[in-house]
């Protein structure tokens, strides 16, 4: 008990000494509302310690010290190196699950997104006027192609479109009816206001074209990855 008032006495003198010159050394120090703010966290810090010398009811050893001391320095390296370099250990976390998520747009970026093919080709998750629809990436396609399915779940009337539009496909000519799109969101990436069409023949997949890509400032492909920017 004797040891305890000891510490006590010991760290309240310490704590007045140091209002002291504080106040005599540099006046104003502690006016402002930080400056205070400083004092009391630098004050609790102190308790907390004197707390855990009171509790252990000795003195820790040099050697503790030296290991202690090397420890919470090797932790607050590693935290500085973090935050440092937290932009580069982002970009590749990003990449990372862009690799395990096909499909799925993967935020690299103020307006940018990484996605992954699915096997020879890119099929993105999107959002088309608020309903989720997987869409063909299709640099060919002059429009944003939809299927009569797809169309469908957007909520447009399928029987009373116009097949006005005449296609040229890979099967030779078709028919298209031309739409326009409210909306198009891929990750961050939101297009607005797109040309569009409803294809008449049946369809696997809806199409991304260029009405769509022709909008963005940047997209390209690399390998297995595309990358799109707004």
């Amino acid at each position: 008990m004797n040891r305890v008032w000891i510490y006590l006495g010991i760290g309240a003198a310490a704590t007045v000494a140091l209002i002291l010159w504080l106040s005599g050394e540099r006046p104003g120090a502690l006016d402002d509302r930080d400056s205070q703010i400083g004092l009391v966290h630098s004050l609790l810090l102190l308790v907390l310690v004197g707390s855990a010398l009171l509790v252990r009811r000795h003195l820790p050893s040099g050697m503790e010290v030296l290991r202690n001391g090397i420890i919470w320095i090797v932790i607050g390296l590693v935290l500085v190196l973090g935050y440092s370099y937290r932009d580069s250990f982002s970009r590749s976390w990003n990449r990372v699950v862009a690799e395990l998520m096909p499909g799925h747009a993967v935020r690299t970026g103020d307006g940018e997104v990484l996605i992954r093919a699915q096997g020879k080709h890119f099929v993105v998750d999107a959002m088309v006027d608020g309903t989720q629809i997987p869409l063909l990436l299709d640099t060919g396609a002059t429009d944003v192609t939809l299927s009569r399915r797809d169309a469908r779940r957007i909520g447009i009337d399928v029987g009373r479109l116009n097949f006005s539009q005449v296609t040229r496909t890979a099967n030779g000519l078709g028919r298209a009816a031309p739409i326009r799109l409210r909306e198009i969101r891929i990750g961050d990436i939101i297009v607005r206001d797109v040309q569009a069409s409803v294809n008449d023949a049946p369809l696997g997949v809806s199409l991304l074209g260029n009405s769509f890509l022709e909008k963005l400032s940047h997209y390209s492909v690399n390998g297995s990855l595309l990358t799109l920017r707004q």
